[in-house]
C-alpha cells in the first residue's frame, strides 16, 4: 500500500521559511515524478514544484521561482520542499504527489497546512 506522509507545515510570518517533508512508503521514489501541489481556500489545486523521475529535472510555478526548492533523498525515500521568503499568498494546504503517468499511477498525501501571516 502506497502512503505519502507530509510534515513540516505550520504558521510563519511573512519573510520566514519552512521546510516540508514527504515520506514515501510502498513505492520506490526513484521511479516516480514527485511533486508538491497546494490549494488555498476557494481556489483550485495548483502545481507548485516537481522533480522528474530519472533525470531529476525540476519545474516550478512562476510565483515560487527563486524562493522554493524541491529536492529528494533516495536513501530516505523522501522528497522535500524548502520554502523561503514566504508571502501571505503562499498560505494553503500543501500536498505531496507521486506519479507515473505512463503507468497510470497517481498518489496523494493527506496535506499539510501552511499559514503565512502578514
Amino acid at each position: 500500500q502506497v502512503q505519502l506522509v507530509e510534515s513540516g507545515g505550520g504558521l510563519v510570518q511573512a519573510g520566514g521559511s519552512l521546510r516540508l517533508s514527504c515520506a514515501a512508503s510502498g513505492l520506490t521514489l526513484s521511479l516516480y515524478t514527485m511533486a508538491w501541489f497546494r490549494q488555498a481556500p476557494g481556489k483550485d489545486r495548483e502545481s507548485v514544484a516537481q522533480i522528474r523521475w530519472g533525470d531529476g529535472i525540476t519545474y516550478y510555478t512562476d510565483s515560487v521561482k527563486g524562493r522554493f526548492t524541491i529536492s529528494r533523498d533516495f536513501a530516505k525515500n523522501a522528497v522535500f520542499l524548502q520554502m523561503n521568503s514566504l508571502k501571505p499568498e503562499d498560505t494553503a494546504v500543501y500536498y505531496c504527489n507521486a506519479n507515473r503517468r505512463d503507468w497510470g499511477l497517481n498518489y496523494w498525501g493527506q496535506g499539510s497546512q501552511v499559514t503565512v501571516s502578514s
